[in-house]
């Protein structure tokens, strides 16, 4: 396991990526699935760095666990801002445009559809919100 701890700056997005996708690549994830894992680290970081500690920051440590058999990476995002378990929204509803979709839940539904598992708990004082991907595994049907 491996770890990056920075503050939550939407300007630090890049390290995050940077962090991530080094990580899986080098376990042999494929170009679909650096993809998703991007995306949702994306969503995840950018949240917490707008609303985990507003208005004033705090920092934010990523943690990346991997196994090669069968290959999977963990991803968890901890911060010690306020308590905000983002898996409690529900999802978006089925067919409706996203233009009239409520704000906010849609980076949180597209993690839930992208990985494979997708967990919250509030432990010490800090969030802490994993994501599981398995490795050449059909997009996720969680709902």
């Amino acid at each position: 396991m491996i770890s990056i701890e920075i503050p939550a700056e939407k300007t630090r997005l890049n390290e995050v990526i940077d962090f991530v996708i080094d990580f899986a690549e080098k376990l042999g994830f494929d170009k679909k699935e650096l993809f998703q894992l991007k995306l949702c680290t994306e969503e995840i970081f950018v949240n917490v760095a707008s609303y985990a500690y507003k208005p004033d920051t705090g920092m934010i440590t990523i943690t990346a666990d991997g196994s090669e058999n069968p290959l999977t990476v963990t991803l968890s995002f901890i911060d010690s801002g306020k308590p905000f378990d983002p898996l409690a929204k529900p999802n978006p509803e089925k067919n409706r445009p996203l233009s009239l979709a409520k704000k906010g839940g849609l980076g949180i539904f597209l993690t839930k559809r992208f990985m494979d598992e997708v967990s919250y708990a509030y432990q010490d004082g800090k969030n802490v919100l994993t994501i599981k991907k398995n490795h050449s595994q059909a997009e996720s049907t969680h709902e």
